[in-house]
């Protein structure tokens, strides 16, 4: 289209020179000086087409080289997207089991540790058992300070805190290891002692706290008992 254009123009502005020329040369020209004329004037106009035919393909050729490689780097664009996108995600992946797998044992076994050296120097050790089952028994009612034949007893924990309770010297002093476990002290890991003298209290269901030697108010001591392997 672009072709035909250009010729059409060179033919336009070329007819007055051929008409000049064939003004001057009328009385000289001859039949075949006038073939000549025309068949140079077409040689040259087929020559300008092929070069302009040359020109434009070339030109169509290279734009649609442009075309091709614009559309070459959209889609590496778009790949490139996709890996960097794939490669995200797998290295997301990579961190979630990284810290489900690594961080998050290591975090747990630091946190039992901090648990365990609180409750050692807490003295409530037992609590680190997994093999006693607590239960929580029944305490009798405490009676009021003017009820006859009432003690009180004190119980100094392993943490310095110091508990104390009003029983009657008839309770079985089988309340006080109850007394124990309610308040969170296994009795297969700790065991009473009386203050003064220094002496393992023995405790036996059968027996009153007025039995045991409990007649005043007393203070007993709960320690840890040795652990035997």
């Amino acid at each position: 289209m672009a072709a035909r254009g250009v010729v059409g123009i060179f033919f336009l502005s070329a007819v007055p020179l051929v008409c000049l020329e064939l003004r001057r040369g009328i009385p000289d020209i001859g039949i075949k000086d006038f073939l000549l004329l025309c068949g140079r004037i077409f040689l040259l106009l087929a020559l300008l087409t092929l070069i302009i035919s040359v020109t434009t393909s070339w030109l169509n050729s290279f734009k649609s080289s442009q075309v091709y490689l614009k559309e070459e780097e959209e889609k590496n664009e778009k790949r490139q997207k996709l890996v960097r996108k794939k490669q995200q995600e797998a290295q997301g992946e990579k961190a979630s089991r990284y810290i489900e797998n690594v961080l998050k044992p290591h975090r747990e076994m630091k946190l039992r540790k901090l648990e365990e050296r609180f409750y050692q120097m807490t003295g409530e050790a037992w609590k680190l058992s997994s093999g006693h089952k607590l239960g929580i028994p029944d305490l009798p009612e405490e009676p009021s300070q003017t009820a006859a034949e009432v003690v009180t007893v004190a119980l100094r924990c392993p943490s310095g805190n110091v508990l104390r309770r009003r029983f009657l010297k008839s309770c079985s002093s089988q309340v006080l290891l109850d007394w124990m476990m309610r308040i969170g002290y296994h009795t297969s890991l700790y065991s009473l002692s009386t203050s003064f003298p220094r002496r393992p209290l023995a405790v036996e269901g059968g027996q009153s706290l007025e039995d045991v030697g409990i007649t005043v108010d007393t203070v007993l001591i709960l320690e840890e008992k040795e652990q035997t392997n």
